[in-house]
């Protein structure tokens, strides 16, 4: 018998056990034509789970109910539960912390908001000074972790992840979670590495906290009141359409990204990219020289960047890390960039380093949009005429060591 986990798919308590069985290799089958308040009021259902709640895993033993003991089960006997006795407790304890100081302050925030309780404004601030204090000591902690236990992900890392996934979507834009850099960087990666957004989808983050739901006023008349001739109404604006319609209709096209209304340009940039691919020997003579006989000044510009605060890079898996999540979401810019960056130094606090290069005479303002970390580094753009800057840019695109007097730690290219 397959483990046949019983819920709708697109449930962050769902997505706990889901994501932890693309880690262990685990099939899960989801229930056929589950409904909620329907499949869950069943008898067989009930028999699972008396009180009716979701999700439930059947399993050839029994059945599991609720969804961090669900994950557990999944994750029984493999490294997302930890290779010693501390590193299991560890995991237990950012669990339990996701799920009471994270989880509960989150729910208390958003189903007034859904309509699914009272909203009561002196609960609401509660929740979200509750949300606050969570996240600063989350902050705290992976300000020197990338991950919340070892050097690689665990069960805590995905419950954590799940727990944030709606604060993020439905509650928290970047005004709010701004003050919670470290807890930033830590979503982002989380949800980008292939097993979590292989299950969640793309994630984007809220404009503002979803609305309250709008009052309903009584426009009923008493039944035994004439019918009077309804009034000229006024123009109004147009009311979202229901779902069903909006399918039906032709999508709309696709914006154009400005950068594909730019004059034509020379440089190809796959042509490059392939070109530093397979380029494996006499690099300086085929690569780098390619590079500069392809490069079209007006169509592309280089920038160099510096970590603002190489200061806090004390630990080298993080610092390692905390790049690796960088390149990760500059996947929106692939079409149209090509980077290098460089981990420098053989001791900490580590600096880096990097040099990019755009489509475009700036670097494009979608890019620095809605790429947090862009604003993290300090951008210089490449003076072409300063032969000096022109061999710096030979010697970060080679991964020239030494660089600068210093040995490379690591060197990460996005192509």
């Amino acid at each position: 018998m397959a483990l046949i986990l019983h819920a709708g798919r697109q449930n962050k308590n769902v997505y706990k056990s889901l994501i932890a069985a693309e880690y262990v290799g685990v099939q899960i089958k989801m229930s056929d034509n589950f409904e909620m308040g329907v499949s869950n009021k069943t008898p067989e259902f009930l028999k699972m789970n008396p009180i009716g709640k979701i999700p439930v895993l059947e399993t050839p033993e029994g059945p599991v109910f609720e969804s961090n003991a669900i994950a557990r089960y999944v994750a029984f006997g493999s490294s997302l539960l930890g290779s010693s006795a501390i590193e299991y407790g560890q995991i237990e304890q950012w669990i339990d912390f996701s799920s009471f100081e994270i989880d509960v302050n989150i729910r208390g925030w958003f189903m007034p908001r859904l309509g699914y309780a009272n909203y009561i404004k002196p609960f609401e601030e509660t929740c979200i000074s509750g949300v606050k204090r969570g996240l600063e000591s989350l902050n705290t902690y992976l300000a020197t972790h990338t991950f919340l236990v070892g050097d690689c992900v665990t069960l805590a890392d995905i419950i954590m992840t799940c727990n944030l996934l709606l604060g993020f979507k439905l509650l928290m834009p970047k005004s709010f979670t701004s003050e919670f850099p470290h807890v930033e960087r830590y979503f982002w990666t989380m949800v980008n590495q292939p097993n979590f957004s292989k299950i969640m989808g793309e994630v984007k983050q809220a404009d503002a906290p979803i609305p309250l739901p709008s009052a309903k006023k009584a426009d009923a008349k008493p039944k035994s009141e004439p019918k009077k001739e309804a009034p000229k109404p006024k123009e109004e604006a147009p009311k979202p359409k229901p779902e069903s319609l909006e399918e039906d209709e032709a999508p709309k096209p696709k914006a154009k990204n400005p950068l594909d209304l730019l004059p034509p340009s020379k440089m190809v940039l796959d042509d490059w990219k392939r070109l530093y691919s397979n380029t494996k020997t006499n690099f300086r003579e085929v690569a780098i020289k390619g590079f500069w006989d392809m490069f079209d000044a007006e169509g592309y510009s280089l920038w160099f960047c510096n970590y603002k605060y190489n200061d806090e890079n004390t630990v080298s898996f993080v610092t390692m890390n905390k790049v690796g999540g960088f390149l990760q979401r500059m996947d929106l810019c692939r079409k149209y960039a090509f980077g290098k960056m460089l981990i420098i130094g053989n001791e900490p606090p580590y600096k880096v380093k990097g040099l990019w290069l755009f489509r475009g005479p700036e670097i494009p303002k979608f890019v620095m949009d809605e790429c947090y970390d862009m604003e993290l580094y300090e951008w210089t753009k490449v003076d072409l005429s300063d032969e000096a800057q022109k061999e710096r840019v030979n010697q970060m695109i080679e991964d020239q060591e030494p660089f600068e007097g210093e040995a490379l730690l690591d060197a990460k290219c996005f192509k």
